[in-house]
């Protein structure tokens, strides 16, 4: 948020000066004495322009990292400073790294630092090669960036493995403007004058657009699986206008796993839903003798959830949820990916037809028919032994 000095906000209730939290009676009195936070704060729908700005991949840890860094600096040194400059600056910057080409020639240098060589990668491509999938690549980097770096990850003859191949691809407007054709490659790199109408394998192809892509090669909608590492610049379009399947690659994920299968987390998580519903359940009962174990049952819940919370990361906590609640990372993630993991190379863990069937979550109404909440002890479910018995 851009308000008296920068503030960030992370999941729902998390808020940064710089590197420091802010606390919670600051927030709520910047908030006219509510935590309520206006959909015009985080939406441009009443058309003032949203003053939030939203983080929605790996490439803005980096960022956030930096504009905290350089916040902290100015208030640790008294340094005045106007919060839209500071932002603005930080992330012009940040796209002239990119724009200009100094992001790649560095990374370039060192591959093996910075780009990760996965046999697995190779193997997921090549696997669906060999069961007749149709494979192409849209990115934004210079095919110069991109050959270099697939050669490193997936092998020299990585172009086979593709029937279509786009650099430069300016997303997200190449899934929304009709305007920019193609234009074809040489393998010097150097562009071409000749009209596109046909996408060949093995040629390379600069720009273009999501239409032209559509007409040319006839991969229209739920045939369609795309990957992708940002919500918006990647998944959503493709998802609400052309009917995609979309898949997100969340690299955070492996650690979140790693932590909800440690035994401290399932046995704190355990516990914790348990406390949940006896705290439902009795208190109904009104007495000094109730009050006093109600108390103390909602300070040890509290406890609990903190540090549930402070297994996935100290100051935020994990990105899929904030305590019980869904974050709004994590609601974004499932309203444009049909299915979500940590790298592609998780496919390698299932059959090529494998298919994933979407889950069942309870609403608050079905709650007494669900199995999590059967650790409570506190209410009678029918059908009890038999559901014990496929669980």
């Amino acid at each position: 948020f851009l308000k008296k000095d920068l503030i960030f906000f992370f999941h729902h209730n998390l808020f940064h000066r710089g590197l420091k939290p802010v606390p919670d009676a600051e927030v709520i009195d910047l908030y006219g004495g509510t935590p309520h936070i206006p959909l015009i704060e985080m939406s441009d729908f009443y058309g003032k322009g949203p003053t939030m700005k939203q983080f929605m991949d790996i490439f803005s840890l980096p960022e956030m990292t930096l504009i905290s860094c350089v916040t902290d600096f100015f208030i640790s040194n008294g340094i005045d400073f106007d919060p839209v400059h500071l932002y603005k600056d930080t992330t012009d910057s940040i796209r002239d790294v990119h724009v200009k080409g100094m992001m790649y020639d560095w990374i370039e240098k060192d591959m093996e630092h910075y780009i990760l060589h996965r046999e697995e990668v190779f193997a997921v491509l090549n696997r669906l090669v060999k069961h007749n999938k149709k494979l192409f690549l849209i990115t934004n980097s210079p095919f110069s960036f991109v050959d270099k770096g697939m050669k490193h990850m997936v092998g020299k003859n990585w172009r086979d493995l593709f029937d279509v191949i786009i650099v430069r691809a300016d997303k997200p407007a190449f899934f929304t403007d009709r305007r920019k054709p193609f234009r074809r490659l040489d393998e010097s790199g150097s562009l071409q004058w000749d009209k596109i109408t046909s996408l060949e394998k093995g040629k390379i192809y600069k720009q273009g657009n999501l239409f032209d892509f559509l007409r040319l090669t006839g991969w229209r909608g739920s045939r369609v699986l795309y990957f992708g590492d940002h919500l918006y610049s990647d998944l959503a379009d493709l998802m609400l206008r052309h009917g995609w399947r979309t898949g997100a690659i969340v690299p955070e994920l492996e650690n979140e796993i790693r932590v909800i299968n440690t035994e401290q987390y399932m046995h704190s998580l355990t516990w914790q839903q348990a406390l949940t519903g006896l705290l439902e359940r009795m208190q109904s009962y009104q007495d000094a003798e109730s009050k006093q174990v109600l108390t103390e049952w909602m300070k040890e819940r509290q406890e609990l959830r903190s540090v549930t919370k402070n297994l996935f990361n100290p100051q935020f906590g994990s990105i899929f949820r904030t305590y019980h609640n869904p974050t709004f990372f994590s609601r974004r993630l499932i309203r444009f990916s049909d299915i979500y993991m940590s790298s592609i190379s998780s496919l390698l863990n299932y059959d090529i037809n494998f298919t994933f069937y979407p889950r069942r979550t309870p609403l608050q109404h079905e709650a007494p028919l669900w199995m999590d909440q059967l650790c409570t002890g506190c209410m009678k479910t029918p059908f009890l032994d038999e559901m014990v018995q496929i669980r």
